[in-house]
């Protein structure tokens, strides 16, 4: 995704806002509202921050027994386009580039035999006549291309989940229902494979506080499956929802099951999801670019409510230093609990999240009223009344 469309302007956003000025205006509620069957917000634990220069637009993150792999989103640096993989300090120990360039990496996912997956899978303008994945088998130095085709037209999306099957399931990014979409058959080298339609979910509605407001709550930006394949989840702006699968049917999930809801209050441009290697937290991350200068992606982890099941042994996919510490445990020195500092940020956080939801909600709520008022005068000058 090009930076002149990294907002979800570019998403539906004009549609959006058109629909504000016909239906009556709600001022969205702090972070810390809470809607039936949602947790609490709380502040995360802060993993690592990612100081490598070439890391800022970080769309894709999958974590790993000796730390994480990210991808940035489409860029224009060729140093940019690669495959990273970092330590649990967040430092890249290595990278892996493409045979020939990507259009808009926008997910990562996992298979549980420790392939890699790249959704390259991003269309701001929806004008591609194919997305496609790319597949980094354990040890490859070099990634292979896999083309899809949707069966409806082009659709912009940024999240891909892969089951304990393998099979890849691409969750297309839009406001209220969004499509699902399978392969009609094994992804295949140098082929294009047709997908089909499996179905569409809707999530429920959310008071999270976010930097898009009601917008970045209806969006999926991202998507991860749990080391056992029992669970899966998708991420907005906002919210992460966690669906469980039943006898691996991660469509069935997705499409029929209620989701259990955990806040992401105020992330600046959260597009990442993925589940520790214990299945017990969530970690996500957010891109810089666009935020204030010697601003860094910062990794966080949230406890998911209802504990975890339990975890599937598979491949490493990156062992770097053998001697790192897993990534779902917290870094040396640091407890599993947050520190009253962090509490204390991650409140002034929701508090200030909050202030900025009904700040953007006036604003949007005045220039609908602008609108309509100049669309009127120039009405009237044209009658001459």
């Amino acid at each position: 995704m090009t930076r002149r469309a990294r907002t979800p302007a570019r998403a539906g956003w004009s549609t959006g806002l058109l629909a504000v000025l016909v239906v009556p205006a709600v001022v969205p509620a702090p972070a810390s509202a809470v809607l039936p069957g949602t947790a609490r917000a709380a502040a995360p634990d802060v993993v690592c921050r990612v100081r490598d220069e070439r890391l800022t637009e970080i769309s894709g993150m999958v974590a790993t027994d000796s730390g994480f792999v990210v991808v940035n989103d489409g860029a224009d640096e060729a140093s940019r386009r690669r495959i990273f993989f970092l330590d649990t300090r967040c430092a890249v120990v290595r990278s892996v580039t493409y045979p020939s360039r990507p259009r808009d990496t926008e997910d990562l996912a996992v298979g549980a035999d420790g392939t890699v997956w790249v959704a390259d899978i991003g269309d701001n303008d929806r004008v591609r006549s194919t997305v496609a994945l790319w597949r980094l088998a354990p040890g490859s130095r070099r990634p292979v291309l896999h083309r899809l085709s949707y069966p409806d037209g082009p659709h912009d999306a940024e999240a891909l989940l892969v089951g304990r099957d393998g099979r890849p399931v691409v969750v297309t990014k839009q406001g209220g229902e969004a499509g699902v979409y399978v392969p009609t058959g094994p992804p295949r080298a140098g082929a294009t494979v047709p997908m089909r339609r499996a179905g569409q979910v809707r999530l429920p509605a959310t008071t999270t506080a976010n930097p898009y407001s009601f917008f970045g709550r209806r969006l999926v930006t991202g998507g991860a499956t749990a080391p056992d394949g029992r669970r899966v989840v998708l991420r907005t702006y906002a919210d992460a929802f966690e669906f469980d699968v039943t006898d691996g049917d991660v469509v069935a999930a997705l499409t029929g099951g209620t989701p259990r809801v955990v806040p992401l209050p105020d992330e600046p441009q959260g597009e990442s999801v993925s589940y520790s290697r214990d299945g017990r937290w969530l970690f996500t991350v957010s891109e810089s670019a666009g935020q204030p200068a010697g601003t860094r992606p910062t990794v966080l982890r949230y406890a998911l409510p209802g504990g975890a099941a339990s975890p599937v042994p598979s491949p490493s996919v990156a062992a770097p230093a053998a001697s790192a510490p897993a990534a779902g445990s917290p870094p040396a020195g640091s407890s599993s609990a947050p520190a009253p500092d962090a509490v204390d940020a991650g409140r002034r956080r929701a508090d200030a999240g909050g202030v900025r939801s009904l700040l953007l909600g006036v604003g949007v709520i005045v220039a609908g009223l602008l609108l309509v008022a100049s669309v009127g005068a120039a009405r009237a000058r044209r009658t001459g009344r």
